[in-house]
């Protein structure tokens, strides 16, 4: 079978436990780039061994975080780029339907769909997830945020690429689950709420005009300290996270509390 022309980056840091399983999948595709932030585990090792292309990548504090570097200095090799992160896993419908889809003129990018897992348990309800990881090179790339070393995340999490022209589904879903533990998961949140509680108050002080709809709904919520409470609504009720167990009760009161989080931290950020 014919290997498909596109260009996967993994952006990487001590992933030794999710990345063989995530490279061993990608297998059809041309080029696989991993992009590593100095890690301390085999990650980069597993990578070489794996027939991936290594690039480390320092950020110092300002623009291009990892992702848009990649795409400003990395030999991409072709015009449709695929973004994973080490603990996402695609499939094999995943790919076929890429590899159709990719070849209509009319598009320039893809959202793709997720099927997550929490605490080993795959979920079939609460809000599901989705983010547009592929696109073309010279139509896309991911916005900019003035940070100025107040963010500790080298990489594009909660910024959206910004792309030109129309943009399609992938229906078949990749497969979100990372391998590493709870408290991984909690330390990895923790950081995550601070950018955004940072992220919120830049954004009182000026107009952007790319924030998403969910962007919109989040922030503003934000204002009159309801999000956590709406949130779980939503996701264990609304949404049927309840039929998910005990599993789906933690996930949605965790990310509840990501929201407080959030909230709490804007509080303090403006004393």
């Amino acid at each position: 079978m014919d290997k498909i022309p596109i260009t996967v980056i993994v952006s990487v840091k001590n992933e030794a436990l999710n990345l063989p399983y995530c490279l061993e999948k990608l297998t059809r595709f041309k080029q696989i780039i991993i992009v590593d932030s100095g890690s301390t585990d085999d990650t980069v090792s597993i990578a070489n061994s794996m027939g991936a292309e290594v690039l480390q990548f320092q950020w110092n504090g300002n623009f291009p975080k990892k992702r848009n570097w990649a795409l400003q200095n990395a030999n991409l090799k072709y015009e449709w780029i695929l973004f994973l992160d080490a603990d996402e896993f695609i499939t094999d419908a995943f790919v076929d339907e890429v590899a159709i889809k990719t070849q209509d003129p009319n598009y320039n990018g893809f959202t793709i769909q997720f099927e997550n897992y929490f605490m080993d348990k795959k979920l079939r309800y609460g809000y599901g997830f989705k983010k547009s990881a592929l696109f073309k090179k010279s139509k896309g790339a991911y916005e900019k945020v003035e940070e100025d070393l107040w963010s500790h995340l080298d990489m594009e999490v909660h910024e959206h690429p910004i792309i030109e022209g129309r943009v399609g589904v992938i229906k078949s879903k990749v497969v979100h689950k990372d391998f590493k533990n709870l408290d991984h998961y909690i330390a990895k949140h923790n950081a995550y709420s601070t950018w955004e509680a940072q992220r919120y108050l830049q954004l009182k002080q000026s107009k952007n005009s790319h924030l998403s709809l969910n962007q919109k709904i989040k922030y503003g919520l934000l204002t009159t300290g309801f999000l956590p409470m709406v949130y779980f609504i939503g996701a264990y009720f609304l949404k049927l996270g309840f039929l998910d167990g005990k599993e789906g009760f933690y996930l949605a009161r965790f990310k509840s509390h990501y929201f407080f989080q959030i909230q709490t931290k804007v509080d303090s950020l403006k004393k």
